[in-house]
């Protein structure tokens, strides 16, 4: 049975990617809303039911409808509370939504930024609207018309402009101070970049200016965060994880140096030696070979 469940989520992955975008009904389970397993994606759901949503470092508890939009680089998470939990969810990517130059970053938007508000409390009124909007994508994106993507888009638009109209809820706690936040969420944006899979599925972001661009923060900011929570600069707590990830591809696989330093986000093998040896003081190929004399000692 998990198998089988892991090939449906797996090929459901598969399609999402290529089409960049998937609308779905949740028909009273209270697993759906976490079907869904790729992080690339921004989501919108319209949901009823009692839930716990946990947002960065903030948690909102509900009971009837709500409308979530989650952006894919600050984390979230969902806890189905009651045994009926019913709606829709639409996925899709930026660049699926984003067709021209002129358009806004989502993450620019007050319903997707980090210290926006992302969950909406919405009226019977306005769930049976939205929820139109929802069966039309649906039905949509099962037919062959040639212009659907553009059908599709402008249902999405519509709901993020129905979203904006309505006063966002202000019922998140906060845990923190907004220092304590970001300096939260930018450390599970890093490690959500590990593990590295494949050669072919290289680290993207390798610099502090790189995260700060997708919180969507300056990058004074950002270093300003992390430097004041964790006595440690933005590049330190970067280059150090790089550098455990790069340990672990030297003991544990049998990538050579040259595709372990791409697959970390290093144009030459020559930067990836320097890099590693300079916070090591031993170069990888040194390191790997040490490590091995020693396990066959023991």
């Amino acid at each position: 049975m998990k198998n089988k469940e892991e090939r449906s989520v797996s090929a459901f992955n598969s399609e999402l990617k290529l089409k960049g975008f998937n609308v779905f009904k949740i028909d009273k389970d209270s697993h759906a809303t976490k079907v869904y397993s790729r992080k690339d994606f921004y989501k919108i759901c319209l949901t009823t039911g009692k839930s716990r949503i946990h947002y960065a470092d903030r948690s909102y508890n509900h009971e009837g409808t709500v409308l979530f939009f989650g952006n894919p680089h600050i984390p979230y998470s969902w806890e189905t509370l009651s045994t009926t939990y019913v709606g829709y969810t639409c996925l899709f990517s930026e660049e699926f939504l984003m067709t021209s130059n002129r358009s806004e970053s989502l993450q620019q938007s007050p319903l997707f930024k980090l210290d926006g508000t992302p969950v909406l409390k919405i009226s019977e009124a306005q769930r049976q609207f939205l929820n139109t909007i929802f069966q039309k994508m649906m039905e949509e994106q099962k037919t062959d018309y040639s212009y659907k993507d553009d059908l599709i888009r402008n249902y999405i638009n519509l709901i993020i402009h129905e979203a904006l109209k309505i006063e966002p809820s202000h019922n998140f706690y906060k845990q923190h101070n907004a220092l304590s936040r970001l300096n939260s969420v930018f450390l599970e944006l890093l490690e959500r970049q590990f593990p590295i899979e494949g050669v072919d599925k290289p680290l993207k972001l390798r610099t502090a200016k790189d995260y700060a661009k997708q919180l969507a923060v300056h990058v004074n900011y950002l270093n300003r965060a992390v430097k004041e929570v964790t006595g440690h600069s933005t590049t330190t707590q970067i280059n150090n994880r790089i550098v455990n990830e790069a340990k672990a591809l030297l003991l544990h696989t049998d990538w050579n140096i040259s595709d372990i330093a791409y697959s970390l986000g290093f144009d030459y093998p020559t930067y990836f030696n320097n890099f590693f040896k300079k916070i090591t003081g031993t170069n990888p190929g040194t390191f790997r070979t040490s490590q091995s004399t020693s396990k066959i000692v023991l």
